[in-house]
């Protein structure tokens, strides 16, 4: 067992002194504005991940070789800095396997992976065109994806960024389209629900999560939605008689999930099907992302309108956590 977690340092008081054994999930080279080098590391665990810094890269007590994935027992203190936590390194080494388990170390979702799996399986055997459930089942049934599947991340750093987290991303958007897809008509459901079901299945080949999240080659060279496109056309290619103006649009679903060029989306949502698509994925992602910061704000023990800069990707506004400051007495 590992110790204390990430989770466990904000109880902590600042400048105590703890060892810790953590994930280093980024590494950077830096220096101070009067010129003196340092190193910036991000460490995590299961329970969240911390800013980090090395000020002395010299001292001969943090010059053990290590790299990002590198799992590291740490010594060292926390405190403050812009209302953030921040883990000031005393000294380090490689910490050994018997030291802490995988688990431990990635964050993981917190649902029943199993239940979740049955539920997205379920909504594909309630689907009424034949040919979109061969499709889906063709996929979904080899065991290679459904592992996967059920482990992959849904991204590196931003929402769902955890082990099983595709999988939830995917059951949460199937209960958004619950919801909204009664509502408009003019949609065809069975498309609505595999485009939830495929638009991100090239994130089981995009990312690694072995050694903390990552891109792997070919998701660095060739990105997700290109290699979801593959995957289906092999599927499809494989399948006898599937109708070609189906494949046309199971595709473009798939194509233009990210809504915008701009966002890597090599198409403009041009169905009904597919600009809802866009939007219950867009939702879905940025809510998560909100709600992880208000946690990690809470545990940091942080007031309702500190929030990081990192809210948004896109624009880095604030977020104001509207329960807990309307909680508040002024």
């Amino acid at each position: 067992m590992k110790g204390i977690s990430i989770a466990d340092l904000a109880a902590l008081p600042e400048n105590q002194i703890f060892d810790g054994i953590f994930l280093v999930l980024s590494r950077q080279q830096r220096t101070t504005k009067t010129g003196k080098p340092y190193l910036s590391l991000t460490l995590g665990d299961s329970t969240g991940q911390i800013e980090s810094r090395i000020w002395d890269p010299s001292d001969p007590r943090v010059t053990t070789p290590f790299q990002r994935g590198d799992v590291l027992k740490v010594r060292g203190s926390v405190a403050r800095f812009e209302s953030a936590l921040q883990l000031k390194i005393e000294m380090l080494r490689l910490a050994t396997d018997q030291e802490y388990e995988r688990g431990e170390l990635l964050p993981s979702t917190t649902h029943d992976v199993s239940a979740m799996w049955q539920s997205l399986l379920a909504t594909v055997d309630s689907l009424e065109d034949r040919d979109l459930r061969r499709l889906l089942h063709r996929l979904l049934d080899d065991p290679v994806v459904r592992d996967a599947y059920q482990q992959a991340p849904a991204a590196r750093q931003l929402h769902h960024a955890w082990l099983g987290g595709l999988l939830e991303h995917v059951v949460s958007l199937i209960g958004l389209a619950q919801r909204v897809v009664p509502h408009y008509p003019l949609v065809i459901p069975d498309l609505v629900y595999t485009g939830i079901l495929l638009h991100d299945l090239g994130k089981i080949h995009e990312l690694s999560w072995q050694t903390g999240f990552d891109y792997t080659i070919e998701g660095h060279l060739l990105g997700h939605i290109s290699i979801g496109v593959s995957i289906v056309e092999r599927a499809i290619d494989a399948l006898p008689d599937f109708p070609p103006r189906l494949r046309t649009i199971v595709l473009h679903l798939i194509l233009s999930h990210h809504g915008r060029l701009e966002f890597g989306s090599p198409m403009l949502p041009m169905t009904p099907e597919a600009l809802m698509l866009n939007f219950l994925d867009d939702l879905d992602a940025k809510m998560q992302i909100v709600a992880s910061e208000f946690q990690k704000a809470a545990r940091q023990g942080r007031a309702a309108h500190e929030m990081t800069d990192r809210v948004w990707a896109l624009d880095q506004r604030t977020m104001l956590d509207t329960r807990a400051f309307l909680a508040q007495n002024d």
